[in-house]
C-alpha cells in the first residue's frame, strides 16, 4: 500500500477526527479511504449515466419487459 501525506487546516483536521469517532472508523486513513471509494463509485455511476444518456434507444423498458425477465429467470430456475 502506498502512503500519501496531506495537509489540512485545523478545522478540517478536527472534522475528520470527529467523523472517525462518530462513524466508528479505526483511523483517519480509513475514513479518507472510504471517502475516496465513495467518490470513485459516484464517478463511475456518473460515467455510466452519461454513456446511457448518449446511447441510442433500445427496447422499451416497461412492466411487460420486467415481467418477461422475471418469467425467464423463473423458468431457468425450474430447469
Amino acid at each position: 500500500m502506498a502512503t500519501m501525506n496531506i495537509s489540512l487546516p485545523d478545522s478540517l483536521k478536527a472534522f475528520v477526527e470527529e467523523q472517525v469517532v462518530d462513524r466508528g472508523y479505526g483511523t483517519s486513513s480509513e475514513y479518507v479511504r472510504d471517502l475516496i471509494r465513495r467518490e470513485q463509485g459516484r464517478a463511475e455511476l456518473r460515467s455510466l449515466l452519461l454513456e446511457g444518456a448518449t446511447s441510442s434507444p433500445t427496447t422499451i423498458v416497461d412492466r411487460a419487459y420486467f415481467r418477461s425477465l422475471r418469467d425467464e429467470v423463473t423458468g431457468a430456475r425450474r430447469e
